[in-house]
């Protein structure tokens, strides 16, 4: 039996505006570092995939760092969801994104671990 990765912890970095993020310790201490603007253009609602035949992980990017933005994104707040996901509120006022941790460890964009230091 194969247990889903849950995050253990979820900070977003604000402190330098040139750099922000969203940064998930997962239960098994890998770390994934995910650039907000770059999360952004990964959302996984029905809106920003261009339909509901785009939906499910066969259409999630396999490298969110290769997303080429729009423009720079920030969040203003973030809700969990159930026990399986977070619904980020954008500063576009897009907020109908639900990443489910499935996903996000899905598109984890460089995995390192919590126990290198």
């Amino acid at each position: 039996m194969t247990q889903k990765a849950r995050p253990k912890a979820i900070n977003l970095n604000k402190k330098d505006s040139e750099n922000l993020f969203l940064e998930i310790i997962w239960d098994d201490d890998t770390i994934c570092q995910y650039p907000l603007s770059q999360l952004r253009e990964a959302c996984p609602c029905v809106e920003c995939r261009g339909g509901h035949r785009f939906m499910g992980m066969q259409y999630a990017p396999e490298n969110i760092l290769e997303l080429k933005p729009a423009r720079s994104y920030d969040i203003t707040e973030i809700q969990t969801v159930g026990n399986y996901a977070i619904q980020p509120f954008w500063d576009d006022g897009h907020s109908t994104g639900i990443y489910t941790w499935e996903y996000l460890r899905h598109i984890c964009p460089d995995e390192k671990s919590d126990e290198q230091g």
